[in-house]
Order: structure tokens, then sequence, then C-alpha cells
């Protein structure tokens, strides 16, 4: 088997395959840009596994959940269902190159008012020696609600996750106050890949103007070679989130 030296991973709120203020259809434009990335994993959150009334709404509406429109062919896909409402329900996703064998969606709502999970995967690279662990996270919007979410984030890195070897914490942590870091390293060990590659985390909302540092790459025991962001008029009309990206390797 060819050892993959190195795996590119990107993180992107794709606020549901619609556009900033939700009137046009943006989930095809969405795949073809995540295609053109090649990225071997993609964490994605507010992705709407179901939603019948914009289904009658938008006539290229996909049959199937918008995890499975964006898996490529032989890729995989893992999605976790968080918010449940009456057309559907909407969460986290991860797609991947390599197989996901493991899997797991774990509640972290803190209050009735906001739907969160965390969606805990193993990704199996070819010719590592153990399982890349993948926590994709969406963290609430009250500052209360976050600092337990990363509480519980702690307990289950702690609970299932080896202490040593490879893990991605990426996501969405809505973290107006850059707090999520320095707990994530005090408690875990965690180090944000912007923060290491260029001394600060990307600006990555608004997707038109970024001015706040809301979506994270956090690893551990990889080596972060490069990090990107991905803005510009092909990407600023589609979500409201900026895509960010990293390469890593062992």
């Amino acid at each position: 088997m060819t050892r993959t030296k190195t795996i590119s991973v990107v993180t992107y709120n794709i606020h549901k395959g619609l556009s900033q203020f939700g009137k046009r259809l943006v989930l095809h434009e969405i795949g073809d840009r995540l295609k053109s990335l090649d990225a071997d994993v993609a964490f994605l959150q507010e992705v709407q596994g179901k939603h019948d009334a914009n289904a009658r709404r938008h006539v290229t509406w996909p049959a199937a959940g918008q995890h499975e429109f964006l898996t490529q062919d032989g890729c995989h896909s893992v999605y976790g269902m968080n918010a449940v409402y009456q057309d559907g329900h909407h969460g986290n996703a991860v797609v991947s190159r390599h197989p996901i064998p493991v899997w797991e969606n774990i509640d972290v709502s803190h209050h009735a008012m906001e739907s969160r999970g965390l969606l805990h995967c193993e990704v199996h690279i070819p010719g590592w020696k153990e399982p890349v662990h993948c926590i994709n996270v969406h963290l609430g919007l009250w500052a209360r609600s976050r600092r337990y979410q990363l509480e519980w984030l702690a307990e289950r890195i702690r609970a299932a996750v080896p202490k040593k070897g490879p893990l991605i914490v990426a996501g969405d942590f809505n973290d107006w106050h850059r707090k999520a870091s320095d707990y994530l390293w005090d408690e875990l060990g965690l180090v944000e890949v912007f923060e290491k590659a260029e001394g600060r985390p990307a600006r990555s909302f608004p997707a038109k103007m970024p001015v706040f540092t809301l979506d994270r790459i956090y690893v551990r025991d990889l080596n972060v070679e490069s990090v990107q962001r991905h803005t510009g008029a092909q990407w600023s009309r589609l979500s409201d989130h900026v895509a960010l990206a990293a390469r890593l390797s062992r």
C-alpha cells in the first residue's frame, strides 16, 4: 500500500446550500468549488439533510441529503443530524476520500433555542499506523453555551480519543472573543493551524469582507505544512463564511 505523506483538510459552513440571504440555491456551485480543492477530508457545517419546502421551491434541489450530493464517486461521508423541524433537518457532515469506518454524533445542545452536535469519526489514511480522529463542531452563538460545549468537547476527546495520535477538530466555533484556542491548548494540547502558520486565526466571517475569526482548524500530533483561505468572487457569493484549508503531515 502506498503511504500518503500529507493530507489536505477544509472546513466550511455551507449555509444550507443557499446564498447569504437564502434567495438562491448555490449548492451545485459549492460542490464545484469543493471539488476544485481536492481535499482529503472536508468538515462541513449547516448541511441540510432534508427540507421539503426548499425542495418544492428550487427545481434543482437534490433528492438526497446535501452531504450525499457533495460526496464524489469513490468517496465517503457521514452526517450528524442536529436541528430537526417540520420541513426537515440539518447538521454537520464529514466528507472524505478515505474510509470512515467509525463515527458518532454527540448532542451538545446547551438550551432549547440551539441544537448543536459534535460529529466524531475516524478516517483511515493509507499507510498511517493510526486512524485520524476528526471532530466536526458548530458551537453556539452564546458565550455561556460555547464554554460548556468546549468542556463537553474536551470530555469527549479524553474519553474516546487516544492520548497520542493524529487528531483534528475543525468547524464553526462562533468564537467572537477568541477564547477557544487557549482552552484547547491548555486542556488538550491542540494548536490552531493559522495561529501556528501565521500567528493568529484566519478572519472568516462575513465572507464578502471577513472581520471575525469564527472558523478554525485545530490539530494535535500533526505538522502544519501550509494554510489557505478561499476568498474572492467565486467563493463570497456562496456562503457567508470563508472556506479554510490546511495541508498536514505526520
